[in-house]
């Protein structure tokens, strides 16, 4: 393979909602640059692209994929992402390595939720971006409407470049004033503009340098000066604008024919900023990585996925110097060394071996011993660790068991293996509750997860409804008392205890009858305070032999809390009197009785069930916010606000984790797969007594059984 220099590479990321025709442009792009023999398709599962069985099953992207287009002495890699929602975590991941996003749009749909949501990737990672308006020859493809609607959300700065012509696959192209048509090949031919779009072509065209030249002082001044600007200052100003996100070009494309491919490739490798026209790469510690080949290798792995009969794939990118077959790197995050084999650039499942890549190239690596997605690989010594991908937290969660008992230790490998080839899939487990919970995207994704355990590691598993990590805490003041006494024939147990337990709300209230002599605070696994006051006078009890046993006693009851069972938190606890006995007063004794007396003082002091709050923010097109309200009203959901996002609204409220499963299903239910939502925790807070009833007898019957 040839060695590509860093003008020479290009890194794109094609974008956009599922079905809008990104793999079949990447096939499309393969093809016509002569680097496949046949154009793959979709519905025959014949892509470079989608190749894994999941991906075939169901005709559709699931994995991102790592392709390399030769075109004109240039390298284009090119990765191609899903466009179903549940799967934004690989269009995070790519969107964090490419230097441009290509958005794939669907001429019959409009702009969907995918492209939303990958435009807020690409807004966030500051890429410079372009829209290819697909599949014109549908029926009911429409590029007018579609091309006011990415304007209208996109904003103004969408200039088209392109529009249908006089024939079917025919493009106008505005940049280059010509008409273009391609044949059988994908070879594309320029012609003269038939007469019926000249004079729209020649109004696109004048808006179009108007809008590179208001980008550049210099460019301003000339256009005024000449009335026009040449192809290489248009190109030049173009590039410039898009790097800073000022212009976003609208090209035209039928990808499964090659109508308009060659045009992109060409309009990517001569205009679309190339690794060095980017601005430096951030690390953690804020610095900066410039492309420089010559540099010391820097390389950051943003993807890792096992192939079978391959092993495990490292995706990465060359931040700086030369990443070189054989070289010995640093994992800046584990700090073991790193001994490099073969590098490959792939295209899908297919490998092409190359001695090294330069600073901007992509490619892959297999077998590395302790890297995985998020490692800097680097020249030990350097200390420069890249700034690591923010992968979005689930939407949907659910608790997973194995199927067959006894598989528990297959099942933890791999979610293992799961976890960490896709970041966006999270493990937690809650001992309180014994539970595993694995959080996702929504239903598609975690189904795609339990397809891939039991690929993985031959483990069959069940989802379900999670329980609810509910707590325990009191509203007024109670006091108790409790004698522990037991005699058993020889030294017996002896303690005598009285406790005063309130909500934890500023500084303890002095009573005339209780005096502070000691204040402990412990700090629970779920963020409460536990406050612990020794007011014990006229050593009626030995506190500096049997504190902490009182406190262990304590602690222990509060890991199942007297209403329904959950941990309790955010309590005061005074012990302010109490007995002992010179002989059969001992540790235990006082942990029973103290554990007894705060259970008794718990009941009298009114508790409540906390119930977890999450803020959640739901984005919907107008027409769907009286929809997604009224469904919030049902979930006893606090309304926080309504914001407007272009031509979408986002809902702000606060509503009760309990009421939020299987949530991300019901918003694309209700809003025909365009709506889409966040969930944060927020707080605890005491639920609805009627709510709390529920809760207590179910806790019940949990117990009986």
């Amino acid at each position: 393979m040839n060695n590509f220099g860093v003008t020479h590479l290009r890194n794109i990321v094609l974008v956009g909602h599922q079905a809008g025709g990104k793999t079949s442009l990447a096939e499309s792009m393969l093809f016509v640059s002569g680097n496949t023999h046949r154009l793959g398709s979709v519905t025959e599962g014949s892509t470079v692209s989608d190749y894994h069985p999941s991906e075939k099953e169901r005709q559709m992207s699931i994995f991102s994929s790592l392709l390399h287009a030769k075109w004109k002495k240039h390298k284009v890699n090119i990765i191609d992402t899903p466009g179903y929602p549940d799967f934004i975590g690989e269009v995070v991941a790519a969107m964090h390595v490419a230097d441009t996003a290509v958005f794939v749009m669907n001429a019959q749909d409009g702009v969907e939720v995918g492209a939303e949501l990958a435009w807020s990737c690409a807004a966030k990672a500051s890429r410079p971006a372009m829209f290819v308006i697909n599949q014109l020859d549908r029926q009911h493809a429409d590029f007018e409407s579609l091309q006011a609607q990415i304007a209208n959300r996109f904003g103004a700065s969408a200039s088209v470049l392109q529009f249908p012509g006089e024939i079917p696959g025919a493009i106008v192209d505005v940049l280059l004033m010509k008409q273009i048509t391609v044949n059988d090949a994908g070879r594309q031919t320029l012609g003269r503009i038939p007469a019926a779009f000249a004079d729209r072509a020649e109004e696109l065209h004048n808006k179009l340098v108007e809008d590179v030249a208001v980008t550049d002082e210099d460019l301003m001044d000339r256009y005024f000066e000449e009335g026009e600007l040449t192809g290489d200052d248009l190109r030049r100003g173009l590039r410039a604008a898009m790097t800073q996100r000022q212009l976003y070009p609208i090209f035209c494309s039928t990808a499964t024919s090659n109508a308009g491919t060659a045009r992109i490739l060409d309009f990517i490798i001569s205009v679309c900023p190339s690794p060095a026209d980017m601005p430096p790469a951030a690390t953690e510690d804020g610095g900066l990585v410039k492309v420089d080949p010559a540099a010391s290798p820097v390389a950051f792995v943003y993807r890792t996925m096992a192939e079978q009969h391959v092993g495990d794939y490292s995706f990465f990118r060359a931040y700086a110097g030369t990443i070189e077959q054989g070289a010995d790197l640093e994992n800046a995050q584990s700090s073991t060394s790193e001994r490099l084999g073969q590098l490959y650039a792939l295209n899908g499942r297919e490998r092409e071996t190359v001695p090294r890549m330069v600073a901007g190239d992509m490619g892959a690596l297999v077998k590395l011993r302790a890297t995985s997605t998020n490692s800097t690989l680097r020249k030990k010594g350097n200390r420069v660790v890249m700034r690591s991908i923010e992968f979005p937290a689930p939407r949907y969660r659910a608790s997973i068991r194995p199927a067959t008992e006894g598989e528990e230790d297959k099942l933890a490998q791999g979610l293992h293996q799961i976890t960490a080839e896709d970041p966006s899939l999270v493990v937690q487990y809650d001992p309180h509750l014994s539970q595993i919970t694995l959080g996702g995207q929504g239903e598609l994704h975690l189904r795609v997860a339990q397809y891939r355990l039991r690929s993985k590691v031959n483990v069959e598993v069940e989802f379900g409804r999670p329980r609810v990590a509910y707590r325990e805490t009191v509203t007024v003041e109670a006091r108790s008392s409790y004698r522990h006494k037991k005699q058993t024939g020889g030294a017996g147990q002896f303690a005598d205890i009285s406790v005063l337990i309130e909500p934890l709300e500023g500084e303890f209230r002095k009573r005339p009858d209780i005096s502070v002599r000691k204040t402990v605070q412990i700090t629970t696994g779920w963020g409460s305070t536990i406050e612990f006051i020794d007011g014990i006078v006229g050593g009626v009890i030995d506190m500096r032999r049997f504190f902490g046993a009182i406190q262990k006693g304590v602690l222990e009851a509060m890991q199942q809390g007297p209403v329904a069972g959950y941990p309790v938190g955010n309590v005061r606890l005074v012990i302010f009197d109490g007995g002992m006995h010179s002989v059969d007063s001992n540790e235990a004794a006082f942990r029973s009785a103290a554990r007894m007396s705060f259970r008794d003082a718990f009941r009298h002091a009114r508790p409540v069930i906390l119930e977890p709050i999450h803020e959640v923010e739901v984005t919907v097109p107008e027409s769907y916010t009286g929809d997604i309200m009224g469904d919030m009203n049902t979930r006893r959901a606090r309304i926080q606000g309504i914001e407007a996002e272009g031509a979408m609204q986002k809902i702000k409220a606060q509503v009760p984790e309990a009421e939020l499963y299987r949530y991300s299903t019901s918003v694309r239910s209700m809003t025909q797969g365009r709506g889409i939502h966040t969930a944060a925790f927020s707080h605890y807070e005491a639920m609805p007594r009627n709510v709390q009833d529920e809760v207590v007898a179910e806790a019940r019957q949990e117990e009986s059984k």
